[in-house]
């Protein structure tokens, strides 16, 4: 099977096209690097051309309100371009619990997102997966002040990117969902303990306050980015930070 994978350079594209190719199929990496671009169009019907199946794993540059811009143009430009190659399946990543999450403008994109898609004419999957292991680190550093870092105990259950793209790929192959299929990690932690615990692995002189108004996890409200009804991952927190 032939499979475009745009975005497929960057942290799960790259995972995704190795596994794809490693069990047989065709799977071609499309990025701007490449030659594409998904906001302009330039490339695309080349690049998705004889593709059975699109797996769309581009992401915005920004996290605010222009994230929508990015996520509508690139979607109407790939389904169309989809449409008219022959694509009979459409695969996306989100994130658990998107759509619950309507205090964030970036939420709001990913939800605006998967609706384009559903409302296509192309076959669907969509992929959520729960925060990434390789992320904390960055959401650390957001709400780093010296040597404090500011975090809420919002509770997630993260994953490891080799899973993510485990799954992704998995579904890529199968039948398309029209529907959404979640995926998550084995375990459920406080952030504020999760940078803790970070910490005490990679010390570097900071330490985490617990700070209810602190960054962007502060808008979510409970649980909703943790799904223990999801696909569950086997590799835990403590396992991939021995890893790393």
């Amino acid at each position: 099977m032939k499979i475009a994978v745009v975005g497929g350079t960057g942290l799960i594209g790259s995972r995704v096209v190795e596994k794809l190719n490693a069990s047989g199929h065709e799977a071609v990496p499309h990025a701007q690097s490449t030659g594409i671009d998904v906001i302009s169009g330039r490339g695309l019907d080349e690049a998705v051309t004889g593709a059975g199946v699109i797996v769309n794993l581009t992401n915005s540059p920004t996290f605010d309100a222009a994230s929508s811009d990015f996520f509508r143009t690139s979607m109407e430009n790939l389904l169309v371009a989809g449409r008219e190659g022959g694509a009979g399946h459409f695969v996306v990543l989100s994130i658990v619990g998107v759509d619950r999450v309507p205090e964030l403008d970036y939420y709001r994109a990913k939800v605006l997102q998967e609706e384009i898609l559903a409302a296509g004419q192309i076959p669907y999957s969509i992929v959520r997966a729960t925060q990434f292991m390789e992320f904390i680190d960055a959401v650390l550093s957001w709400t780093t002040e010296g040597d404090t870092v500011r975090l809420p105990a919002t509770p997630i259950q993260p994953i490891a990117a080799e899973e993510v793209a485990d799954a992704v790929a998995e579904v890529a192959v199968g039948a398309p969902l029209n529907g959404v299929r979640n995926v998550a990690g084995p375990e459920v932690f406080a952030l504020d303990e999760l940078g803790r615990i970070t910490l005490a692995h990679r010390p570097d002189g900071r330490s985490v306050v617990t700070d209810p108004g602190a960054g962007m996890f502060a808008a979510v409200r409970g649980d909703v980015l943790t799904d223990e009804d999801a696909r569950l991952a086997p590799t835990r927190y403590a396992d991939w930070l021995a890893r790393t």
